[in-house]
């Protein structure tokens, strides 16, 4: 069992990188969280394959109280939580017990919302199993629900006490989803390291096919540069921004189409693309290093826009972005390979005139976006 450690002082915890180890998840956790009652919240698809397998892994040392949502963005609303909380209430949860995210990023932003909010606040567990949320989401600290005006608009900075990341749980994670995680992956080459660039480049083969000691690598190396991110700055104050990177036109295209049309990692990898051509057009990135990313970009593969996704919604999203100074929309534009900026001051024509070419169809090149 590999272990990180997410140092935040008095809120530091270590993040678990194990496989086919659930028998000693209870051991694990006991040492961060008393015995007593744990809500434990899963969708229908992750409670299909592992629910059952958690129960008995915690049945001796926990009473489990489980609560399964509904698969998707659209369980990630008030409403939702407020279903939860009405569960939590009925089951006696005292500031004492613990809310344990078992699934994606949605379940992990959902729970961890509850957890933060119930009580003034519970202890948090995450149990991530997609590899979107084992690289990214639940690392951080970040949880939110959304609004019908924007994606993760209301939500908090709530860090868990235990990260449990096994890896056999991405044999059942669908190509698409698996994939999509693959998009936040290589974002922390794209921001924060070469020599993870390099590695993807190197190992991509042994990765898509989830080889596993070249899987647990890459995980490994993602939760590490994040939590050198987040030790520097927990509350997106500065540095952490990066992180956002591709996310500014991704959320927007994520809010315009309602959320249905992308899963997160797509969107993003969307953003990311646009990104570079935004760079390009303002002269902050060499057409070499430009080429270098689109090239593993074009690995994990772009989404095509939705026939007919007008221009104006993405826009109208976009001044909806939680990251926006004032009037002017916050992005994270790269400089070179492994290194990015954060930049406020893009001028409208430049935004459109990138969007315009995704929305049209000219990503068959990823080249042409960025010219």
């Amino acid at each position: 069992m590999q272990s990180i450690n997410v140092d935040l002082k008095e809120r530091s915890y270590e993040i678990k990188i194990a496989s086919n180890s659930w028998q000693r998840l209870a051991a694990t956790l006991v040492k961060v969280l008393p015995p007593g009652k744990v809500l434990l919240v899963s969708d229908e698809h992750v409670w299909s394959h592992y629910g059952s397998c958690v129960e008995s892994a915690l049945k001796d040392s926990y009473t489990v109280v489980p609560v399964i949502i509904t698969p998707g963005e659209a369980s990630k609303t008030l409403a939702e939580a407020d279903r939860l909380y009405t569960v939590a209430i009925e089951a006696g949860l005292d500031r004492s017990n613990a809310v344990i995210a078992l699934g994606g990023g949605v379940v992990g932003d959902l729970a961890g919302f509850v957890a933060a909010t119930y009580l003034r606040g519970v202890p948090f567990v995450q149990i991530p199993t997609t590899l979107l949320a084992q690289v990214d989401s639940s690392v951080g600290g970040k949880v939110a629900v959304n609004h019908r005006l924007g994606k993760n608009l209301i939500g908090a900075f709530y860090q868990p006490k235990l990260v449990w990341i096994e890896l056999d749980t991405l044999q059942t994670l669908p190509p698409r989803e698996f994939m999509a995680g693959a998009a936040e992956v290589v974002k922390y080459g794209a921001i924060l390291s070469t020599d993870f660039i390099t590695l993807l480049e190197e190992k991509w083969e042994g990765f898509i096919q989830q080889d596993k000691s070249v899987l647990q690598r890459i995980i490994a190396t993602c939760c590490n540069l994040k939590a050198q991110v987040v030790a520097e700055d927990e509350r997106e104050t500065g540095r952490r921004a990066i992180l956002n990177f591709g996310h500014t036109l991704g959320h927007a295209l994520e809010a315009a189409t309602s959320f249905q049309y992308y899963l997160h990692g797509e969107a993003v990898l969307a953003g990311m693309v646009m990104a570079v051509g935004i760079a390009k057009k303002l002269a902050l990135l060499s057409a070499a290093e430009a080429e270098r990313l689109l090239n593993l970009f074009a690995r994990v593969g772009i989404k095509p826009a939705p026939p007919d996704l007008p221009e104006e919604d993405v826009l109208a999203a976009l001044k909806q972005d939680k990251k926006r100074m004032g009037e002017e929309t916050v992005f994270i534009l790269p400089t070179a390979v492994g290194e990015v900026v954060i930049y406020r001051h893009v001028a409208r024509e430049i935004i459109v005139e990138v969007l315009l070419k995704y929305l049209q169809g000219k990503e068959g090149s990823l080249l042409a976006l960025a010219d």
